[in-house]
């Protein structure tokens, strides 16, 4: 048996994937993966598909935390069973030397209950509970998609062992193109669920008529508005963003890494997760001075003003906190300590 890198990969969400394809692109070490998620049509290595362990009817009964000290272990469930069965055989076989774990406490605990040294890839918000103080404590490295300007409210133990890589994204090869095609807005949204509905957006576009806006991720049949088009599922997503002179976006890693590696000017609009993380990332680019970011979606007759004020912010700033060389230094970490 060839000696692997262990990658677990989070299903909910595109981004998780894109980062474990980008950081796994450039690794010498095999990466075997390990996620409910279907494989990216480019990945290379092992790919072991897990169950699904979602479905808890009364989670009061599934007791899913065990008494606070996790984050998700319902009782009794075939599909956690299976998946911790799957995973343990593979870790049992000893060629697995080093294992990333993008995100999970669960499995940090797992993995590293079979002697395998981990790296878990850290998220933004508070991650203060006990969970996450026992998978941050125990992992090797914590790997940082965000730069350190970005101030942490992590303990120094944490930080000590953090490393900063910047954002980085499947599109940090291409060259970004600065200028769109005229007044074009690119309103882009991922599967992690939003705060904000198809009216919300209709209420911007009317009070914005001589904006054209795209909506990538969101399909709504039958007319609407001249200014207003949603595309649904869009598979190329750069050429998107590289036509558009403003991006509307959620404050998600993987989107704000899409942006970034784009250039393009921005308006942030956070939305509700678990400890605060998106906003958290959203109070860093507004200390970074990074695109134009509104706490929640803004009023109808906001959006003029703020379609200004992210035109003249612009996209340059985004260098600051994607260099676009984060995936690489992920990719030469890990294989030095897999080593």
């Amino acid at each position: 048996m060839i000696d692997v890198i262990g990658y677990y990969v989070h299903h909910l969400g595109s981004g998780h994937v894109n980062r474990a394809a980008a950081i796994a692109a450039r690794t010498e070490t095999t990466v075997a993966a390990f996620s409910t998620s279907p494989p990216p049509v480019d990945w290379s290595g092992p790919w072991i598909t897990l169950p699904d362990d979602a479905a808890v009817p009364d989670q009061s009964l599934a007791d899913v935390t065990a008494g606070d000290t996790l984050h998700w272990a319902p009782r009794r469930h075939e599909g956690l069973r299976t998946r911790m069965g799957i995973m343990g055989n593979h870790l049992a076989r000893g060629n697995i030397r080093l294992m990333v774990v993008d995100v999970s406490v669960e499995v940090s605990i797992f993995a590293r209950l079979y002697g395998i040294p981990v790296v878990v890839v850290g998220q933004p918000g508070d991650r203060s509970d006990r969970p996450h103080r026992l998978a941050y404590d125990m992992a090797e490295r914590l790997l940082a998609p965000w730069p350190e300007c970005a101030t942490s409210t992590w303990p120094r133990r944490w930080q000590e062992k953090t490393v900063y890589l910047g954002a980085f994204s499947r599109f940090d090869d291409r060259a970004a193109v600065q200028g769109g095609s005229g007044r074009r807005i690119a309103v882009m949204w991922g599967s992690g669920g939003l705060d904000i509905g198809v009216d919300d957006i209709r209420s911007a576009a009317k009070a914005t008529p001589d904006w054209q806006w795209d909506v990538l991720g969101q399909s709504v049949t039958g007319a609407d508005l001249p200014n207003l088009v949603w595309h649904g599922w869009v598979d190329d997503v750069w050429s998107r963003l590289t036509a558009a002179d403003i991006v509307v976006t959620h404050a998600g890693q993987n989107a704000i890494a899409e942006v970034a590696a784009a250039r393009r000017p921005a308006i942030v609009v956070p939305q509700t997760r678990p400890h605060d993380e998106q906003h958290a990332t959203a109070a860093a680019l507004r200390g970074s001075g990074i695109g134009v970011v509104a706490n929640a979606w803004p009023q109808p007759e906001e959006w003029p003003r703020l379609l200004d004020r992210a035109m003249t912010v612009g996209g340059a700033g985004w260098s600051r906190w994607s260099p676009g060389d984060g995936a690489q230094r992920a990719a030469a970490l890990l294989d030095a300590l897999a080593a």
